[in-house]
């Protein structure tokens, strides 16, 4: 459970726990529960817990844990999630905030080389814009403190907060904190820091870590001897980013010899670096790539592997996710790495296991950066690797899908259930009550399936727990479901059947109705454009498995919008026939939705996101800034709407001109 000190700092940064419990928030810093296993919106309210507890001194994950793992994991699933552009914040103290006198971004993150040459790409092309020869351009790389960042302007001391607004700690330079390296007051930009030898000799019997130490510094209670102490000896200081040792040199120095330069940054200075920070320093280049709403463009910071171990497997563990995928856990010798015991790895899928002989007895080589709970790396000595042919949840055969194993059974897993009762939600639209906080509420009070939902009444729902109106409107949203018009293709994608997506329902119902692809051979669904024998074989599987709930909620007399039965040789082509397209913004040519299905029915492919295989993004009014620069990144060709509506009304005379991008 959460101390009550924890419950403070979550209570004054404005935190309540909505989508986990406290059991879940602490399985979850354990390990016991995937970051895998969590909704988006679980995902999202651990990671606002976490980097509150980090910031505020009291941790239940390391910070570097907090990057690599569920950072990462919200990346995967949604690059453009808008946690992802918020300035993470510093723990909030009791006081009044007030506007800080210059914005205090985050960093954006690197971690391999590669991301780094990808920044400087970027660099270049801002450089080609103001005729700045790159070569001759100036970079700075700086050690990347891991303290309690604070804005000095000479007066006052403010904590970072939100980025704009901070709360003020000049409290801090009244109780003697100095400035590093004897500076001078109002250097803006820094981080309160103590020197990590006198931590570990002086402070460690008192303090559970640097953090802790410094928000004790900070906070308004009465100065604790040891921390008193630790300022007179200037031990703790305030050390603005600009007094900093850099080094100063070209890209090509720089990137030529990456490591080495990064390893002596990070020795230059006795406090904690969790990496350094990679800048240029020409300030019309800083002017013209700006910043995003989460950081400055023209900077960027790298962190990299720091230790390694060779250790024994002991065992290699199959755990289901919400998903259906089947992840591997290794099970090895307790190591230590970075001052953690280390008891447990991630392997990053069977494919992997399977290739690089990971089981019983193999040696493997752990690498971690920072505190990160550790993935497998190289493997040492191999041994023959063990793959499930179940699913350790629910016994059923799994099937791999490129280099991941799935548990196609959707509705009979446990693992599974609440994900995809969610899932059948969260695809008819409109249904927007239903989403993973209810659906976790209804899946505590017993109810396993969708069909079980469509029988409760609003009483029901209030004896699980929601309010009189929610229960009300509920119920109006299951009648709402089944009324309003929904796609056939959609309400087959609903059931979450393994390798029936949107795409490919719409595709299956093109060619046969609804209610006749449950009777479908392999041989016909094979027939299909797109779908291979093993896809076949599983969606039959698949099909099987859902039959009897379908026939459940197919007999409430949903609404459902037919897709056209039309031969694929009797599609007439037009300009876009073959394309993959991708629409955003407000259109006034008709709905989004009108938009994709006409689409679709002149032979294109409907995308939601900017990929390597778009060919044409059409854009209307409001148009967000992400789809535009991923498509001039990937050389997609970009058209307005008025623009999109010329090229449709062109007449190609063969597939070779339908196929042409003007």
């Amino acid at each position: 459970m959460l101390t009550e000190d924890q419950k403070t700092i979550l209570e004054n940064s404005g935190i309540n726990l909505g989508f986990l419990t406290e059991e879940q928030v602490n399985a979850i810093a354990a390990r016991q529960i995937d970051e895998s296993e969590l909704s988006d919106d679980q995902l999202v309210e651990f990671l606002e817990i976490a980097n509150a507890l980090y910031r505020g001194g009291l941790e239940i994950i390391p910070d570097s844990e907090y990057d690599f793992t569920f950072i990462a994991e919200l990346r995967m699933r949604n690059p453009h999630h808008p946690y992802l552009d918020k300035v993470e914040p510093e723990a909030a103290f009791i006081g009044k905030t007030v506007e800080l006198p210059a914005r205090m971004l985050s960093t954006e993150k690197a971690y391999t080389k590669k991301a780094i040459e990808q920044w400087g790409a970027r660099v270049k092309k801002a450089a080609g814009k103001l005729n700045k020869d790159f070569d001759d351009l100036e970079f700075k790389v700086t050690p990347k403190l891991d303290g309690f960042a604070a804005y000095d302007n000479g007066d006052h001391l403010f904590t970072r907060g939100d980025g704009r607004r901070g709360t003020d700690i000049t409290r801090v330079f009244d109780r003697g904190l100095s400035i590093a390296n004897g500076g001078a007051r109002g250097l803006g930009a820094g981080e309160i820091v103590v020197n990590r030898r006198y931590f570990d000799e002086n402070l460690q019997p008192y303090f559970e870590n640097p953090r802790n130490f410094q928000t004790s510094v900070i906070k308004e209670k009465e100065l604790e001897e040891h921390a008193a102490k630790a300022i007179q000896d200037k031990a703790s200081v305030f050390f603005p980013f600009a007094l900093l040792p850099p080094w100063v040199g070209t890209w090509q120095e720089l990137i030529g010899d990456l490591i080495a330069i990064v390893s002596k940054v990070r020795s230059s200075v006795e406090y904690d670096v969790d990496g350094v920070i990679i800048e240029i320093t020409d300030n019309d280049l800083k002017n013209e790539m700006g910043a995003t709403r989460h950081h400055h463009s023209w900077q960027i910071a790298y962190k990299e592997n720091l230790e390694a171990a060779h250790v024994k497997v002991i065992a290699v563990l199959p755990q289901t996710s919400r998903s259906g995928r089947v992840n591997p856990v290794a099970r090895v010798e307790p190591t230590r790495l970075s001052g953690a015991l280390v008891q447990r790895a991630t392997a990053h899928h069977y494919k992997m296991v399977r290739d690089k002989g990971i089981g019983p007895g193999a040696i493997i080589e752990l690498t971690r950066s920072g505190e990160v709970i550790p993935k497998i790396g190289a493997v040492i000595t191999p041994v023959e690797a063990e793959i499930p042919k179940e699913c350790p949840s629910c016994g059923s055969e799994v099937v791999m899908d490129g280099d991941y194993l799935y548990c196609p059974n959707n509705i009979g897993c446990p693992a599974q259930i609440a994900n995809t009762m969610e899932h059948f939600f969260k695809m008819l639209r409109h249904v927007d009550l239903f989403g993973s906080a209810s659906i976790e509420k209804m899946y505590s009070n017993g109810i396993r399936s969708v069909g079980q939902i469509y029988k409760l009444n609003a009483k029901d729902f209030e004896k699980m727990g929601f309010g009189p109106k929610q229960s009300e409107n509920l119920v109006d949203q299951l009648h709402r479901s089944r009324t309003e018009k929904i796609e056939d293709w959609r309400f087959l994608t609903a059931f979450g059947i393994f390798r029936l997506g949107p795409g490919n329902c719409e595709q299956l119902l093109s060619h046969y109705p609804l209610e006749e692809v449950f009777n479908l051979g392999e041989e016909q669904i094979v027939g299909v454009e797109g779908f291979a024998k093993k896809t076949a074989t599983i969606i039959i599987k698949g099909l099987k498995n859902i039959k009897p709930l379908f026939d459940e909620l197919y007999g409430l007399g949903f609404n459902l919008e037919r897709t056209a039965l039309v031969k694929q040789q009797d599609k007439p082509f037009s300009p876009i026939t073959g394309m993959q397209i991708v629409f955003t913004g407000s259109m006034t040519h008709g709905s989004r939705d009108d938009m994709e299905k006409e689409a679709k029915s002149l032979g294109a492919k409907v995308g939601k996101s900017v990929t390597g295989k778009t060919d044409i993004l059409v854009t209307g009014e409001n148009v967000g800034s992400s789809k535009l620069t991923d498509a001039k990144t990937r050389g997609v060709k970009i058209l307005s709407e008025e623009d999109y509506l010329g090229l449709l009304a062109q007449k190609p005379t063969s597939e070779t001109e339908a196929n042409r991008v003007p």
